[in-house]
């Protein structure tokens, strides 16, 4: 795998034309050698793992390439290696793109040889790749129904958790509390940690989490959540895509996997 990469622009996989046209799987690397293609990439080999190349934003791409988000990659693909690779190198990449300047002092920063770290010159200053913790919570109440919500940023149809970012100083499980009582107005007991999933939109660790409805009135904020409704599982709205920890615990609430 050593010739072989992912291409990315942002939040995008990159690939020519004549891999989408064989049909080819979209979640496989593809040879380094085609960074050949572009005037500014960014190459970097992830220790323990595979190479990501980073193109600029402002980069015009080839015309024989493609962009294709990377959520719908990972949203279509087959749970295997490559989705943990593609997530990693899509995470790395964003990092090395947004970590050129030392944060303190404003200098460019310069690579460790083989590590995935960035020092400054001047300062000293060390940089490592952004981790953000974030909450996704899986609600269920007595009739074993589920809580889905639609987020503003999502498809229209589309129904998923709670979820948001760990503030300062907050326990995990104090974040789901606050999560679920600002977006859905309801405070929720008995909350136990499930499953983690790094992701990458923009710099997250998805720790995922079960809960049971305790009290209040369900009414969605109107700021991030625009609807939120109790769902039996015979009668579930549009689910998130498959590579998603969301669509996991979904998944393992239908078919009683999950303890509740």
């Amino acid at each position: 795998m050593d010739n072989m990469a992912f291409f990315f622009q942002g939040d995008s996989l990159l690939l020519p034309d004549f891999v989408l046209e064989s049909k080819s799987e979209i979640d496989a690397p593809i040879p380094l050698e085609l960074s050949s293609n572009f005037e500014a990439a960014d190459i970097f080999k992830i220790p323990d793992s595979i190479t990501a190349v980073s193109i600029p934003l402002t980069a015009s791409l080839p015309q024989n390439w493609k962009k294709i988000p990377v959520r719908q990659v990972l949203a279509e693909a087959e749970e295997n290696g490559n989705v943990e690779k593609i997530i990693r190198a899509c995470h790395i990449a964003q990092w090395r793109r947004d970590s050129q300047f030392c944060g303190t002092c404003g200098t460019q920063n310069i690579d460790v040889p083989m590590q995935a770290q960035r020092r400054c010159p001047k300062c000293e200053r060390t940089e490592f790749p952004r981790i953000c913790p974030a909450i996704i919570v899986l609600i269920t109440n007595n009739e074993n129904n589920i809580l889905l919500a639609h987020n503003k940023r999502f498809r229209s149809g589309v129904y998923s958790h709670i979820s948001g970012f760990n503030e300062a100083g907050e326990t995990l499980e104090e974040t789901v509390k606050r999560e679920v009582y600002e977006e859905v107005n309801i405070k929720v007991k008995d909350i136990k940690y499930v499953k983690s999933q790094p992701w990458p939109f923009p710099n997250s660790l998805m720790l995922g989490f079960k809960a049971r409805y305790a009290s209040g009135t369900l009414k969605p904020d109107g700021e991030e959540i625009e609807d939120a409704k109790w769902f039996t599982k015979d009668n579930l709205p549009e689910l998130p895509g498959k590579g998603a920890l969301s669509r996991f615990l979904i998944n393992s609430w239908l078919d009683g996997t999950l303890d509740l």
